[in-house]
């Protein structure tokens, strides 16, 4: 069962988005055939769709920039990957954007009337791990510029959100409680999510010659698999064969790939691998990385998870729409008592 955590806030929007390198447009881009259109988030664009007066709001005297509102938009056409846009569809996007910050603000305004303990240890942990998720420093700072930022900025975007979940956490989560028949109930109605698919272990050694291999690479290398092969029936050690020739980091844990089901593998070595028995060493199998032989060591069916194993993430998954739900709730009950002054035209 899979189980997203709830953004909370517009500035957690925006923490999240660069810390976990979750906007489309500043992620490194492994596969570029398989990536989706990127949209259009030039500065002319924002320009145009973003009024320039500033603030464009105001929540209890706090002033909103256009530039949060330009970033927030930002974020926001990302994390729609390619939806138009344009006219009264950006419009729309911008006003969106805008109560997230209203929200936001209010909640902020909250959090400051309550300690959140070692906030600026926090804050340099949340910002290092982030900075780890980028391949480097440039990569990074080439993040934060296409929000039109600076360290500085994330930094205050982090302190932010972080004194907004010490206020969700200490006021409204303590609230929020899942009971036995809640989790039940949502397992019942829910059967598709608990089941576990089909899955294999296997151990494999690897002969590498991927596709800049020259065709006497590759030769040498199908040969040397053949010749393991041979050594295999002949009675050798599968793990010591690994250890000692295969071009795959698994060889250190004697090829043990661990357990994994269908499609995390390419095709030729799944299709080989669940269709043999445990205890059961194929053929060579060819693929774009070379040519394997594989040994399944256990095979699981596929079979449903049983309530008491589901419990514990069906509950956190349940207390995260309900936090969501009280979250909201006070928000709006919050709306009713502040001064807030929309000037977004």
């Amino acid at each position: 069962m899979h189980v997203s955590r709830q953004k909370l806030s517009a500035a957690g929007l925006m923490v999240a988005a660069l810390l976990s390198c979750g906007i489309p447009a500043m992620a490194a881009d492994s596969d570029s055939k398989a990536a989706p259109a990127k949209p259009d988030t030039s500065a002319a664009k924002l320009e145009a769709a973003v009024p320039v007066q500033d603030p464009v709001a105001r929540v209890n005297g706090v002033a909103i920039s256009a530039l949060e509102l330009k970033r927030a938009s930002k974020v926001m056409m990302a994390a729609q990957r390619g939806a138009a846009t344009a006219g009264e569809q950006q419009k729309e996007m911008d006003k969106q954007a805008l109560q997230q910050l209203i929200s936001a603000e209010l909640l902020y305004q909250a959090g400051q009337k309550l300690e959140t303990k070692d906030l600026d240890k926090k804050i340099d942990e949340k910002m290092t791990q982030g900075k780890a998720r980028f391949p480097n420093q440039d990569d990074f700072t080439k993040a934060l510029k296409e929000l039109d930022m600076t360290e500085n900025d994330l930094r205050d975007y982090t302190r932010r959100d972080l004194i907004i979940s010490n206020y969700v956490e200490k006021t409204i989560m303590p609230k929020v409680t899942v009971s036995e028949e809640d989790a039940r109930k949502f397992y019942e109605q829910n059967p598709d999510k608990f089941t576990r698919p089909e899955s294999v272990r296997a151990s494999h050694i690897l002969i590498g010659a991927d596709a800049k291999a020259t065709a006497d690479e590759k030769k040498a290398a199908r040969e040397k698999a053949d010749k393991l092969r041979k050594e295999l029936s002949g009675g050798a050690d599968f793990a010591t064969l690994a250890k000692a020739n295969s071009t795959c980091p698994s060889s250190q844990q004697g090829g043990d790939l661990g357990i994994f089901g269908k499609g995390q593998m390419v095709p030729a070595f799944e299709q080989a691998a669940f269709a043999m028995k445990p205890g059961d060493i194929s053929d060579v199998v060819e693929t774009q990385f070379g040519y394997h032989i594989i040994k399944l060591t256990e095979k699981k069916p596929a079979d449903k998870v049983d309530f008491k194993d589901a419990r514990p993430r069906i509950e956190e998954f349940l207390k995260t729409q309900k936090v969501g739900t009280a979250v909201n709730e006070y928000v709006e009950t919050a709306r009713k008592t502040a001064k807030i002054e929309v000037l977004l035209k």
